[in-house]
C-alpha cells in the first residue's frame, strides 16, 4: 500500500525506441550523387569557371559579424562604371550584376572596382562562331569551325574552385618569450589610465577649446570700484 502524499508510480517502459530511431544510411550515396552533379555541371560550363560568376566582396551585417568579409550577390552599376565594363557585357563575361545594391562607402567601391580590373586582366575570351547559312558549301565550313572550336576547348584549362578568393587575415597571436620591457609595463595602471582618458575626453576637449578662446580674446581687467563717501546724517537742528 502506498503511504504518504507521494507521486503515484506510473512508469512508461517498453517504448521500443529502437524501432523509431532516425538513420541516414543513404548518406554515402547522396555524397556520390552530389559529386556527379558537380562534374556534369563543370563539363557543361567548360571552358568557363566551374564556380560560376565572379562575386563582389562585402561586409557581413550586424555588430557581431561586420568585421568579416564574404561574397555578395553581384556588383553595383557604379563599380562596373568605374572598372569600365558595361552592364550587358559584364553578364556575358561571367560577372554577377546586382542593380539593387548601393555603395555606402568609398572603400567598398574601390576594392570591388579593383577586383573587376584584376579579373578582366586575367580573363581569356574565345571567339564565338559566326552564324552560317544552311548550304552544302557552308555546311563544310560549319564542320571546320566546329572542329577548330573543339580543338580550342580541349586546349583551354577550366578554372576550378573560387574565383579570386577573399584573403582572410589571421588574428592569431604567436607565443613568444616575455621581454624585459614587457615586465616593466604595469597592466592595471595602463588600463586605469586608458579608462580615465576615455571618460574625461569630452571634458578635456571642452576645457582646451575654452582656453584657446580665452587666449584669442583676452578679457580686459576691470578697474577697482571707488569707495563711496558716507553721506552726512540728516539732523533736525541747524548747523552752527
Amino acid at each position: 500500500m502506498v503511504k504518504h502524499n507521494n507521486v503515484v508510480p506510473n512508469g512508461h517502459f517498453r517504448k521500443e525506441w529502437q524501432l523509431r530511431v532516425r538513420t541516414w544510411f543513404n548518406q554515402p550515396a547522396r555524397k556520390y550523387r552530389r559529386r556527379q552533379h558537380r562534374i556534369k555541371r563543370a563539363l557543361k560550363l567548360a571552358p568557363r569557371p566551374s564556380a560560376g560568376a565572379l562575386r563582389p566582396v562585402v561586409q557581413c551585417s550586424t555588430v557581431k559579424y561586420n568585421s568579416r568579409a564574404r561574397f555578395g550577390k553581384g556588383f553595383t552599376l557604379e563599380e562596373l562604371k568605374r572598372a569600365g565594363i558595361a552592364k550587358k557585357e559584364a553578364r556575358g563575361i561571367g560577372i554577377a550584376v546586382d542593380h539593387r545594391r548601393k555603395n555606402k562607402c568609398e572603400e567598398s567601391l574601390r576594392t570591388n572596382s579593383q577586383r573587376l580590373k584584376d579579373y578582366r586582366s586575367k580573363l581569356v575570351l574565345f571567339p564565338l562562331p559566326k552564324k552560317i547559312k544552311k548550304t552544302k558549301k557552308d555546311q563544310k565550313k560549319k564542320k571546320t569551325v566546329a572542329g577548330t572550336k573543339a580543338k580550342v576547348a580541349v586546349k583551354a584549362v577550366q578554372h576550378r574552385g573560387v574565383i579570386l578568393p577573399i584573403p582572410q587575415r589571421s588574428t592569431r597571436t604567436r607565443s613568444r618569450v616575455i621581454s624585459a620591457e614587457d615586465k616593466k609595463v604595469r597592466a592595471r595602471q595602463l588600463l586605469a589610465k586608458a579608462k580615465a582618458d576615455h571618460k574625461l575626453e569630452g571634458q578635456r576637449a571642452k576645457m582646451a577649446k575654452k582656453a584657446l578662446e580665452e587666449e584669442a580674446n583676452p578679457k580686459k581687467e576691470k578697474e577697482p570700484k571707488k569707495e563711496k563717501e558716507p553721506k552726512p546724517a540728516k539732523g533736525k537742528g541747524k548747523a552752527e
